[in-house]
């Protein structure tokens, strides 16, 4: 069950990364440069729901495997950075 709870963190963890991307290097240039500002609403939603997703279950695994605080709070402060899903990716998959 914790196993379970981990890997889903880390699967929503690297989705969320992704969707920044592609709403900042995607969504954003589609609107300033090509006048279609719809792609921002449907990259930021879509980026919006990873990111509450991420939390939940962050909260969930959490509370599974007694991880420190400290711990989740980097894990937290690193999707708010750009590309810092993407380092602490392999720290989630070592508690696979």
């Amino acid at each position: 069950m914790i196993k379970n709870s981990v890997k889903k963190l880390g699967l929503i963890n690297t989705m969320e990364g992704y969707s920044y991307l592609a709403l900042l290097f995607i969504g954003m240039p589609l609107k300033y440069y090509m006048d279609f500002p719809v792609a921002v609403k449907i990259f930021g939603i879509l980026h919006g729901v990873l990111f509450v997703t991420f939390c939940l279950l962050l909260l969930t695994s959490w509370q599974k495997t007694k991880w420190k605080f400290s711990e989740n709070i980097i894990f937290f402060l690193a999707v708010l950075i750009p590309f810092g899903t993407f380092f602490t990716s392999r720290k989630i998959q070592s508690y696979e």
